[in-house]
């Protein structure tokens, strides 16, 4: 029988349980699919630092040169150290990680060259067929020459590139509590912030795939607690959390409290515009109203998107925006081939800050100007009835609709987003209103609505 991938082949990637639900055999299949949909003769290929992730990472390799391809291994790397590597070396790439997943987790996150990303309309639904023919009918047949595998130290000229990027000549000492996670910032922050006068503070720099100190999702309030006491404890200027392959950045000012991402956003939005004046930046509906008020103020033209990278990146490609910003912390950059970088955005709140005598809560509070719930999730038997019923409640005179990314009302003083999600039963809430009790008012009653029982 066929196998069947169904489950470890998702919209964007491919993730799973290993071994139970994909191994180092059927990684050999994936490189050799991988090549043939791509048409590659050359490939990258990263890894993180789950105990799964070398051998997966190497049977990939195998694969894409048993079909000519040659392979360029460059080890231990973040996500968006993956996507440098494609970008700056033109070649399509593999990287091995589940992010923020349990230690039983492993994926593979994958791109065309130039860091396009590949998901199921671009070329992941292909490379699944020809892995579950492959799993029936036996490994296709090798090349007349197969490819060479070589490895690649891409660390130095990842850091030399991010940090080309940001000017970072007149930013004033600075103490930056660190926490990695026990995730690939650990292996990247060194390299990155080398040369900055800054007073780096480790936190869980050790690699391990087992996460023994937290879960390396900083979305979760629960994750950062560790890096909010560190703030204060040191009387650091900021704090700094990545997840698990390092491709996301959550901030902390001085006083301890989260930075919103939407504020992150309009931050770096207004200094990639300064150098950019007049260029287009990309938000998700669910980023506060201050990102298209603050890009419209700098001469900008905000564009507002689905929720998603693909949608993100397609719409940069799309308009040729210079930066683009998500809610949960994703942030990308023209000038990094359309990808995602948390990195480079922990480089501009670096020089933005220290480019000035003020504390971080100063600098961003221009930024943040109205009361957010944050995201909120509830179980529900049914996403649609449920949406249909917060639908009927509020249609009707002051308010408008949309519908481009589940349900979004929006009044005068204050607007909601109410989603599906894709894998589980929930439906997810975001409010944000010009001040906090309107706020507690419209969430409550949203969510009075969806979690009635009928």
């Amino acid at each position: 029988m066929t196998a069947d991938l169904s489950q470890i082949v998702k919209a964007y990637d491919i993730r799973g349980v290993v071994p139970d639900q994909w191994d180092e055999t059927l990684a050999e299949l994936f490189g050799a699919a991988f090549v043939r949909v791509t048409d590659a003769d050359a490939i990258v290929v990263g890894h993180d630092m789950r105990p799964s992730s070398p051998g997966l990472a190497a049977a990939f390799a195998r694969g894409a040169a048993r079909l000519g391809a040659d392979v360029t291994l460059i080890g231990l790397c973040s996500t968006d150290q993956l996507y440098f590597a494609s970008g700056s070396l033109g070649l399509p790439g593999a990287m091995f990680t589940a992010s923020h997943n349990p230690a039983q987790y492993n994926g593979i996150k994958m791109c065309r060259a130039g860091a396009a990303p590949v998901g199921q309309d671009t070329g992941l639904a292909d490379i699944r067929a020809l892995a579950e023919e492959w799993t029936e009918t036996g490994a296709p047949e090798a090349a007349a020459t197969p490819g060479t595998i070589t490895e690649r130290d891409t660390l130095a000229d990842y850091a030399a590139h991010l940090k080309g990027l940001v000017d970072l000549t007149a930013i004033r000492p600075l103490k930056v509590v660190v926490d990695a996670g026990n995730g690939m910032g650990g292996h990247t922050v060194p390299t990155v912030f080398d040369g900055l006068p800054l007073t780096t503070v480790p936190m869980y720099f050790e690699l391990d795939g087992t996460f023994p100190n937290h879960e390396a999702n900083p979305l979760d309030p629960k994750n950062i607690v560790d890096l909010q006491a560190r703030v204060l404890a040191e009387g650091a200027d900021l704090g700094l959390a990545f997840d698990g392959d390092a491709d996301r950045c959550f901030v902390v000012d001085e006083r301890g409290e989260p930075v919103s991402p939407s504020a992150i956003t309009a931050l770096v939005a207004a200094r990639e515009l300064a150098k950019n004046p007049g260029g287009t930046i990309i938000h998700n509906l669910i980023t506060s109203w201050s990102v298209p008020e603050v890009v419209r103020e700098q001469g900008g033209e905000p564009v507002r998107t689905r929720v998603g990278h693909s949608f993100i990146k397609e719409e940069m490609a799309k308009t040729g925006a210079i930066f683009g910003g998500e809610h949960s912390a994703h942030y990308y950059f023209k000038d990094f081939w359309n990808a995602d970088t948390g990195m480079l955005a922990a480089l501009h709140v670096l020089a933005a800050l220290g480019g000035q005598e003020g504390t971080l809560s100063d600098l961003v509070s221009a930024y943040d100007r109205y009361a957010s719930s944050g995201e909120i999730n509830s179980t529900v038997a049914d996403q649609a009835a449920s949406a249909a019923k917060v639908r009927a409640a509020y249609e009707g005179e002051g308010v408008t609709l949309d519908e481009l990314d589940g349900l979004t009302v929006t009044a005068a003083d204050w607007w909601f987003n109410l989603r599906a999600s894709n894998t589980e039963p929930l439906l997810r809430l975001n409010v944000e209103a010009r001040d906090e009790a309107t706020m507690a008012k419209i969430r409550d009653e949203v969510l009075a609505l969806v979690r009635a029982t009928d």
